[in-house]
Order: C-alpha cells, then sequence, then structure tokens
C-alpha cells in the first residue's frame, strides 16, 4: 500500500463566497482569477497541492446557482453538481453567518444524493469574535451530518493547515497523480485567457462583464523569452464593445496594462500582449459558441 494520500477535494458554495481566493491560498499561489461580481468562476480548475502527506487537487468549481436564466448558467450549474460526486471530499464554504437561505438549502438538497463527505468550511472567521463563531458553528451542525466543521479565514491564512489536515483524512491512499512541481491542469494559455477575463470584470460596470468571454487567439513563447499573447475579449453587444474600448481606447489599455503585470509575474519574463473587442450576439445561449470559448464539461 502506498504512504501517500491523493485525491479530490472540491470546493462549493454560493456564488461571490470566495471560494477561488481559499483555494489560492491554500495551495500558496494564485491560479483561480477572483473579483467581486458573482459568477466569476465558469470552469472547474484543478490545482494541486503536494507535501509529504500526498496530494490534494483542488476542484474550484462555479457557484451552485439554482435558477438559471442562458445556456451558460446551465452549463456552470452542472458543472458545480457532477464535480460533487467527482470529488472524495466536498468543502462547502459559507460565510460566517449563522442565517442558513434558500440557496443554503438546495445545496443540502444537492448533497444529499451523494455519498461524499462533506467539511462545512466557515470562512471569513477573522471578521468576528469566538463565542460567535462557536455559535455559528452550532447552527450549522444542525443543518446536516457534517464530516467536520472547520473554521478558516482564506485571506488571512488562519486554520488552513488545519483545514488541509482534516482534507488528507478522507482521501484515499495512492500515487501522486500529478508531479510534484504541478500547480493546475490549467495550461498557460488558459490561465493568461482567465487573468485578462479578471481584469475585464474589475474594470468594466456591472452590467456587462457577464456577457463576456476571453479567447486565445494566439500564443507564442520566444526564444528571447519574451511571451507574445493576442487575445479577443467577447460581448454580446455593439454598445458594450463601445465600452470596452472606452473613450479614445483608454479601458482596453487599463485591462491590458493590468493582465500584462500579472502575466508577466506568472510567466517570468516579458509578455507582449495585444487586444481586440468582437461582438457575438447572445454567445451565452449558443452551444457552439459555448464549447469554442472553453466551456465544456470535463470528466475527471
Amino acid at each position: 500500500m502506498s504512504e501517500t494520500k491523493c485525491g479530490y477535494a472540491a470546493i462549493i458554495g454560493r456564488p461571490n463566497v470566495g471560494k477561488s481566493t481559499l483555494m489560492n491560498h491554500l495551495i500558496g499561489q494564485k491560479i483561480a482569477i477572483t473579483s467581486e461580481k458573482p459568477q466569476t468562476t465558469r470552469n472547474r480548475i484543478e490545482t494541486v497541492y503536494t507535501d509529504e502527506s500526498g496530494q490534494i487537487i483542488f476542484l474550484d468549481t462555479p457557484g451552485m446557482i439554482h435558477e438559471t436564466r442562458n445556456k451558460l448558467g446551465e452549463y456552470m450549474m452542472e458543472v458545480s453538481i457532477g464535480t460533487l460526486s467527482d470529488a472524495d471530499v466536498v468543502l462547502w464554504l459559507v460565510e460566517p453567518s449563522s442565517y442558513v437561505g434558500e440557496e443554503d438549502k438546495n445545496i443540502i438538497r444537492a448533497l444529499g444524493k451523494v455519498k461524499t463527505p462533506v467539511l462545512l468550511v466557515i470562512n471569513k472567521i477573522d471578521t468576528l469574535g469566538r463565542e460567535a463563531v462557536a455559535h455559528i458553528m452550532d447552527n450549522w451542525k444542525s443543518q446536516y451530518s457534517f464530516a467536520d466543521v472547520i473554521p478558516v479565514s482564506g485571506l488571512k491564512a488562519v486554520n488552513l493547515d488545519t483545514l488541509r489536515d482534516a482534507i488528507f483524512k478522507y482521501l484515499p491512499y495512492g500515487p501522486l497523480l500529478y508531479d510534484e512541481e504541478t500547480l493546475t491542469d490549467q495550461p498557460m494559455r488558459a490561465i493568461a485567457a482567465e487573468v485578462i477575463r479578471e481584469k475585464a470584470l474589475r474594470l468594466l460596470s456591472d452590467e456587462i462583464p457577464h456577457g463576456i468571454a476571453v479567447t486565445i487567439e494566439r500564443y507564442h513563447e520566444r526564444e528571447d523569452g519574451v511571451t507574445e499573447i493576442e487575445a479577443s475579449i467577447i460581448c454580446e453587444k455593439e454598445s458594450h464593445k463601445g465600452i470596452v474600448i472606452g473613450k479614445g481606447g483608454s479601458m482596453l489599455k487599463k485591462i491590458g496594462s493590468a493582465a500584462r503585470y500579472d502575466l508577466e509575474k506568472m510567466t517570468g519574463g516579458h509578455v507582449y500582449l495585444k487586444l481586440f473587442v468582437k461582438v457575438r450576439a447572445h454567445w451565452r445561449d449558443n452551444p457552439q459558441m459555448l464549447k469554442n470559448y472553453g466551456y465544456v464539461r470535463k470528466e475527471k
């Protein structure tokens, strides 16, 4: 029998609860994009944490939205629900509150359909006192039969070692599935597209980000260490195109500059980034376009 453990830990929760931020801190490096806007994560992203105990493969998923307005929303919900049965253990991330809303009850019903052990992870405990945290933990324990309840702060890195130890407890023994140096299953081409989308999400007005996608038209690593990237920001309306570009190209320059900064940190070299903006009406309801833009259900 192998002395190391290796398996899958799915991170689920309502939209905008901090799943991607927690995962980035658990592996010690930013891989998944983050923003204040819901539906930031659209695809299932695998990231890898390796130590002497073995390997945890985290599955970051879209927020669990039960009212979908288009085929993209249906796809995101399918990804979230499908990941529950793929995982060896589920991490359900919740806000530090005793309130259990209808969305939370929907998640409880979804969890009741699988046999996967569930760790309730109460995030942002740095904002509360010890008695308040204890009260919240007791209230949530009455809602579902959790394998464990662990309070953490993803942003402040509080209790993350305890959480990783709890995850390893429920993983099977076996050989590592990824090389020890691997941090994600995502190629740099896909990461680049997500970094650009993250900057657009953060800089654009609220009504536009849900309707954008990013495609990489060209990704070339030159011998002199410079990475050349040409990418298109896809939006649904001509009026949105003007906003994405901005007056005199100002907004597009802001998005490109912010994305280039992060990409140069990731690649360790200079990045030449050229951005275009294209209009593809109703792409979120077009199955072929969804597939072209990378929204395809990936099995474990």
